[in-house]
Formats: C-alpha cells, structure tokens, sequence
C-alpha cells in the first residue's frame, strides 16, 4: 500500500492531490491478503469460495472457539484476569504470532455492546465482516478484559463510576432518575443495567490493546468497539460513557513521553481534548465538522490549548460536504507538521465512520478511502499506534469502513466483492465494499480550508524547538 512524498508540504493547496512519489508502508508481509488455500496467483487478490467463508483462518483456532461456546481466548473473571486453564498455550501462540497487529476480540465483548441502543448489531456486523474476508489469520486475536475501578477513576470521578456501579444492581431505573440526570445519563446516554459492564469492558479492551503495545507484541493494535471521546469526568455524553481513549493514552504515557492523538469522527472529540488540552505530553488533533447547533459545538480553529499545553491542541474545524480529495491531502499535510514538530512516540487514532457518505449524521461525503489513507499515513511512522473505532451509525458502511482499515493495518488488499456471510444481506443492493461518495453540497471553499491548514501550520511552527 502507498503514501505519499510530503516534501512539498509548505506548497499545500486544498486541492493538490499527494501524489508525487509513492512509498512502500509494509515490508513485509505481502499486501495481498487470500482465504487458506485459495490464493489467485494471476491476480493476487482474494477470492472465495463456498467451502471455506466460514472457516476459521489459519493459525487462529476453528470457528466454535472464536465465537463463543468454549472460547480459549475469553474467559475473564469479575476482576479482569484471564483466568482459561489454556493461558499456557495461548501465550505460547502470542509468542509465535508476535509482530501481528493485535485485534482485540471476545464475543462477551460482542454481546455487551447489544446493550448500547445506538449501535445494536454494529459490533457483530464489523467482527463478522473482518473474519469473513479472512483477515483474522494476519492478527493476534487477543480478549478484552474488565478495567477495574480504580482504572476507571484514573480520569473519571469516583462518584460517577461508582453510581454506574450502583444502577448495574438495580431493576428500577427509574428510582435514580433524578440523581442520573447530574451525570448526564439522559437523551443520549439512557440509563439502563447493562452500562457498567459495558463501560467496564469497552475500556478495558482499549486498556488491553494499549497494554499491548506497551509489552512490545506488536506495533499496532486494533479496537473497533471503542473509541468514546465525549465522555466527561463527571457525566457521560454523546453517547460516551466511559472515555476510553483518555484512559487508554494515559497508559501508553506510562512509557511514552509524548503521545499523538487524531480524531476522525464527524464530531469533535471534546472529552480527550478537555482532558488534555493543558499538558504538552498528549497532542490532540481533532478533524470534526464545526457549525452551529452541531453537537458537541466546540473544537473552533482558535481552541489551541492552555497553560502549559497552548498550542498542543490542534483543531480542523470544518464544514458539510467535506470530499476525499480535500480531506485526505489537508489531514496528511497537517500530520506531516505535526510530526516534524512534535515527534509523537506512540499515536492513538479514533476513526469514528460517521463522516461516511449514506450515514444518519449527513455531513461529510466521505468514503472509505479518505480513512484508509489517512490511517496509512500514520503507519508508515512505524510507532506503537493503538486503533480505535467510534461513532458509526450506518451499521453496514461502518462495518465497509472498519474492515478496510483492518485490511489497512495488516498490509493487505482484500477484494471488493463482500464474502457470504450472515449479516450478507444488509450489503445490497451492490454487495461491494465500495462506498460512493455522497452528492452533499460542499460548503468547504478552497479558500476557508487554506485558512484553517495556514492557521494550524503557523500554530505548530511556534512549537518547533520548544
């Protein structure tokens, strides 16, 4: 897969494609993904067949023990720890498989995100499709486990994990109603006895996956079921109830100095900012559409960071209609200055989907295409990068999105054609990976984006040397 040459960064046009002269990401493995024992050698892409869509990739494990039944790789006691008799030969297999990206994955994790109304299916849909088009052999499929109290109070406030606590015991919601609405558990963030345990196992998993980064297994590392960026200290919000990725950052900045954080949502990601925006240990680079009445409504051009992080928040606020062809080269430009200037150690990236032309948020027109060359782009810097997922609420295309960008992380090509599987039917009429750009109108002139791209460079050329 290629980059691109940004030699001629200071050069930058809206409309300039990045095309000068391409560089190789992966040295190896190949990038050409195949089903086992189906490989085309003409063409050196997938293909498939009926014998083998639901078997289990190589060097995985059979099927049964990847979706649950006796799965070797998902049993988690109340406390987080792993505590399978086969513990032995799983590391063992960790060993083998180092250097894969991992991919974290457990059906109990699945299953806990059914709880969530807002992405019912969403999470079966992704892991479906990705182990459809064979890519769970070029992976460490790795298990969640719970983020513990403690863990959880490491950024949020103890009263507010422990009243997520309290409502996991109790049948009647309504009793706490009241006391919900202070922590922002209302509209989009319902109440309900599930929340806690899927707070507590989607942070957990994006602990896990940093943790593995941290342990050296590998330099990437893959959770779509997290990603939640607006949660808040005190209250939930945006659909957010545990902050994930600020957890998540601050055990990858148990070892690492200076850590890169870039927002792909549609939506600013105010709860990592907010957490962040006065240390110049965490960049955080926010792309997000920003207009009135638009939620979360911050994340303007001028939002640079207080104190002793002025200047390491970095916003790219923009308007509807947004296309790959502008948005691509202005994420990557800004990327290239950002890492000249500030020479991130470990990078976390949130790839909210909702920015994808056909979702229900209809803003961007976005396709795959513009994620997947902008998660290359950070790969090719070769540094520890955790990989998170986020909004997304057009289940299929998210589930396009998400396992292209797997595809992405493994060095693979993987074809256009979806594989047969259960969720097969939700891909029509086309049943292709293809997402078509969107018709939306866009609002973004070639003059505001060159005034956003010279403001944030101006902004970070006053950091170089600091």
């Amino acid at each position: 897969m290629d980059v691109f040459d940004l030699s001629s960064q200071e050069e930058f046009s809206p409309f300039k494609p990045l095309t000068k002269r391409a560089r190789k990401v992966f040295d190896k493995p190949s990038d050409v993904a195949v089903y086992p024992g189906n490989k085309n050698t003409d063409t050196g892409t997938l293909t498939k067949t009926s014998e083998n869509l639901h078997d289990s990739p190589a060097g995985v494990g059979n099927s049964k023990n990847l979706s649950g039944g006796n799965n070797t790789y998902s049993c988690i006691d109340e406390l987080g720890v792993e505590v399978n008799s086969e513990i032995k030969d799983y590391k063992l297999k960790a060993e083998r498989d180092c250097g894969k990206p991992v991919y974290i994955y457990s059906q109990e994790l699945i299953q806990c995100c059914y709880a969530m109304p807002k992405i019912i299916n969403r999470a079966s849909m992704v892991h479906s499709l990705i182990e459809a088009y064979g890519l769970l052999q070029f992976m460490q499929v790795t298990p969640p486990r719970r983020a513990l109290d403690q863990e959880m109070s490491g950024f949020h406030a103890k009263d507010y994990i422990d009243f997520l606590a309290l409502l996991s015991k109790q049948n009647d919601e309504e009793k706490y109603e009241e006391e919900s609405e202070q922590y922002g558990l209302t509209y989009d963030c319902p109440i309900n006895r599930h929340v806690y345990t899927y707070a507590s196992l989607t942070s957990g998993a994006s602990l896990r996956a940093a943790e593995c980064l941290l342990e050296g297994r590998s330099q990437v590392a893959v959770n779509w079921c997290g990603g939640w960026h607006h949660a808040k200290r005190h209250t939930a919000s945006g659909f957010c109830y545990v902050n994930d990725i600020v957890l998540a950052i601050l055990k990858l900045r148990e070892k690492f100095e200076r850590v890169l954080y870039l927002d792909l949502d549609v939506h600013h990601g105010d709860g990592v900012e907010e957490a962040f925006c006065a240390s110049s240990k965490v960049m955080t680079v926010s792309v997000h559409k920003h207009s009135p009445g638009f939620f979360p409504g911050s994340g303007g051009l001028s939002h640079t960071g207080v104190g002793k992080g002025k200047g390491y928040t970095v916003n790219i606020p923009l308007l509807d209609g947004m296309r790959d062809e502008e948005f691509v080269p202005l994420v990557c430009r800004v990327l290239h200055k950002v890492h000249e200037v500030y020479r991130p150690q470990a990078v976390v990236c949130q790839c909210g989907a909702d920015g994808l032309s056909g979702d229900p948020m209809d803003s961007f027109n976005l396709t795959h295409t513009a994620y997947g060359r902008c998660l290359q782009f950070l790969l090719q810097w070769k540094l520890p990068t955790l990989v998170l997922g986020g909004g997304g609420y057009h289940n299929a295309n998210t589930a396009r999105c998400w396992a292209h960008l797997t595809a992405v992380t493994c060095g693979r090509k993987i074809p256009p054609e979806i594989p047969d599987h259960k969720y097969f039917m939700a891909y029509g009429p086309d049943y292709e990976l293809l997402i078509s750009p969107g018709n939306r109108r866009n609002m973004n002139s070639k003059e505001s984006l060159q005034k956003i791209y010279s403001c944030v460079i101006e902004n970070l050329k006053q950091l170089k040397g600091s």
